[in-house]
């Protein structure tokens, strides 16, 4: 499946990159078609909270996630439209994995966007309402943000939740045990502590019936065989398997992100050229940090189509 002899890797980006107005670029009557039949499903308005917003609704984590996933295959679909591409490898951050599982074939995209929407929910209703928070750490090592987890704990739980490049992790728990370990960090010298606006304690422990609950939803679920490896967010490994594949989505959702270690281990076994499909260019930035050498084309919006074709064929 190589392009003019290069390996292809496609990564999708999960929740944070939503933007009142995505995915309006790749409305056709097909598009529309789904967006309305999920929203008809669902008893939703995803449709027209992508158009026209409000924000705040877009952010809730049950829209957020099916937005950025119907965004990202709308792109890669647009792409491939153009020209005969496919991936040799496939990976996602977090949401982003079933992104991932779309484009290698292991789900329909109407059965993706309505687990990671139940998924959404599950993530939130598992927290009983209770104080939490996640916190990017910048400037220290993945290494020094699990010590800090560590001294934290006596204050409530908190664990580094996403490894997203070598001097940028984001930790995940109780309020308490989240707050004092964004404490120590600025005391151990982190350049930035950024508390995020988030839905939930996702990727903790705080969460595990989401887990629970979504493993019963994957089983009603239609999976497909695959030849094209996804490298899974749990333990950065390439994997084809549809019991693996399960599994790893389930405990995905109080796993940490291993992004970190599944770029590296795509860039040693595969050497491609990344294409990111999704709003905002969120993973190409985090390239930059984990090695510069990579080479990764973005395609977000309708123009980025083009650009990215016209860039594949000089290879």
């Amino acid at each position: 499946m190589a392009y003019k002899n290069h390996n292809i890797a496609f990564v999708f980006p999960g929740q944070g990159a939503q933007y009142v107005g995505m995915a309006m670029d790749y409305i056709n009557d097909e598009n529309e078609a789904i967006l309305n039949r999920f929203d008809e499903k669902n008893g939703t308005t995803l449709y027209q909270v992508m158009k026209d917003g409000p924000e705040e609704r877009l952010t809730e984590t049950t829209y957020t996630q099916p937005a950025i996933l119907f965004h990202s295959i709308a792109a890669m679909r647009s792409l491939q439209n153009l020209i005969d591409i496919r991936p040799d490898v496939v990976a996602g951050h977090s949401l982003g994995e079933f992104t991932a599982l779309v484009a290698n074939g292991v789900l329909e995209l109407s059965d993706a966007m309505n687990l990671v929407h139940k998924r959404g929910d599950f993530m939130i209703r598992a927290n009983d309402g209770k104080p939490f928070g996640m916190t990017a750490i910048v400037g220290l090592s993945p290494d020094e943000v699990r010590e800090i987890c560590k001294e934290a704990e006596s204050e409530g739980i908190v664990i580094a939740a996403n490894f997203n490049t070598p001097v940028q992790t984001v930790i995940s728990g109780s309020k308490a045990g989240v707050d004092k370990a964004g404490e120590i960090a600025r005391e151990k010298g982190a350049k930035r502590v950024i508390p995020l606006t988030v839905g939930g304690p996702f990727h903790s422990p705080l969460i595990a019936r989401a887990g629970e609950w979504l493993k019963e939803e994957i089983e009603q679920t239609s999976f497909h065989n695959t030849n094209i490896p996804l490298v899974s967010n749990v333990d950065a490994q390439p994997v084809t398997e549809l019991d693996a594949i399960k599994k790893n989505l389930a405990l995905q959702v109080t796993s940490t992100v291993q992004w970190v270690q599944s770029m590296e281990l795509i860039i040693d076994k595969f050497n491609p050229i990344f294409i990111e499909f999704g709003p905002q260019r969120v993973l190409a930035g985090m390239m930059k940090k984990i090695n510069r050498d990579a080479t990764i084309f973005s395609v977000d919006k309708l123009e980025d189509v083009e650009a990215v074709k016209a860039k594949l064929e000089e290879l």
